[in-house]
This record gives C-alpha cells, structure tokens and sequence, in this order.
C-alpha cells in the first residue's frame, strides 16, 4: 500500500521560503509511468495543482507558479520536496502531496496534507 507524508514547518515569514518533503512508503517514486505532485488548498478556496515531477525526473510547473516553484526529489530516499519562495499571506494553505498515473483521470495516492501559515 502506498503511503505519502508531508512534513516540514508550519510557519514561514513573509518573503522566505517555503520548504515542504514528501516521504514516500510502499512504492518508489521512480515507478514507471507515475507522477508526483505538490496540491495546496486556501482556506476558503478550492484546490490548487502547483507542480510535479515525473517517474524519471521531468518537472511540469503551474504557469501562474512557476516563476517561484521548484520541486526535486532524492531517490535514495524516496521523497520528493516543494521549495516556494517569496512567500506572502496569500500562500497560506494545506498542502499536498500526490501521486497518480500519467494520463489517469485521478491521483490515486494523497498524503494527509500539512497546514502552512504564512505571518510575521
């Protein structure tokens, strides 16, 4: 059974940079024909596909995100990370962590999500 958990702080200052890891379990990040993404929630909003990066390393980027977005991944130990920089209030959101087939109609695995406030 696949399994994703993402960590890292709840709290980032204005203007810094956000730093998120998806630890994957029960599946490798580098399985053919998979894709990992990173999905954030606003309060009060909808979800938000930020970026992803595929089984053999590719990224594809949110165009409205792109410019402050890189994700990378450690094979070794099977995660993958978001970094987002220049941080305002408006990134305040639960984040995610995803995984689904290229091409499919739905991520097939999500991780719980993790509350990151932006504030000062």
């Amino acid at each position: 059974q696949v399994q994703l958990q993402e960590s890292g702080p709840g709290l980032v200052k204005p203007s810094q940079t956000l730093s998120l890891t998806c630890t994957v379990s029960g599946g490798s990040i580098t399985t053919s024909a998979f894709y990992w993404s990173w999905i954030r929630q606003p309060p009060g909003k909808g979800l938000e596909w930020m970026g992803g990066i595929l089984y053999e390393g590719r990224n594809v980027y949110s165009p409205s995100l792109k410019s402050r977005t890189s994700i990378s991944r450690d094979t070794s130990k099977n995660q993958f990370s978001l970094q987002l920089s220049s941080v305002t209030p408006e990134d305040t959101a639960v984040y995610y962590c995803a995984g689904g087939r290229v091409g499919g109609d739905e991520y097939e695995y999500w991780g719980q999500g993790t509350q990151v406030t932006v504030s000062s």
